[in-house]
């Protein structure tokens, strides 16, 4: 989407790297966005279609992905432990490709969580129900006293 300074950023609002700014947004159509990482703009000039070829968006990966730092809004930042970033093109040396209007998937099983879910609620009862045996037993055991 466009931002009101016509810059091409994502549904939170963040700027596309590298920045993409929009000239004349009034005669665009739409923003296409290949799997290899071109990005087109398909205009309404005087009643023509034409598409013009803006620029490449490039992709990032790093050693250890596990060591970037969750900053929120599945975004993250580069650490010591996650190395420096190695620049490529979508579609080439494992980068994986651009799928522009797509949704990604979920990496949670469904299943295991679920079942996890169970397990945990499992647990809480059994402790609930040894914490109320044993309120039980110091009840009888101080009515024993009296």
């Amino acid at each position: 989407q466009v931002d009101n300074e016509g810059y091409v950023v994502t549904p939170n609002g963040y700027k596309l790297s590298p920045n993409i700014q929009i000239s004349s947004p009034e005669t665009l159509i739409s923003i296409n966005i290949s799997p290899n990482g071109k990005v087109y703009l398909v205009r309404n000039e005087g009643g023509q279609q034409t598409v013009e070829e803006l620029t490449d968006i490039k992709l990032y990966k790093f050693i250890n992905p596990a060591g970037l730092k969750a900053i929120g809004e599945n975004l993250f930042v580069q650490t010591e432990a996650s190395g420096d970033p190695v620049e490529g093109d979508p579609n080439t040396d494992g980068f994986g490709k651009l799928a522009q209007g797509f949704l990604e998937a979920s990496n949670v099983n469904i299943v295991e969580e679920m079942v996890n879910l169970i397990v945990a609620q499992r647990a809480y009862e059994i402790n609930s129900k040894g914490i109320i045996t044993a309120d039980e037993m110091l009840r009888t055991v101080g009515s024993l006293k009296t």
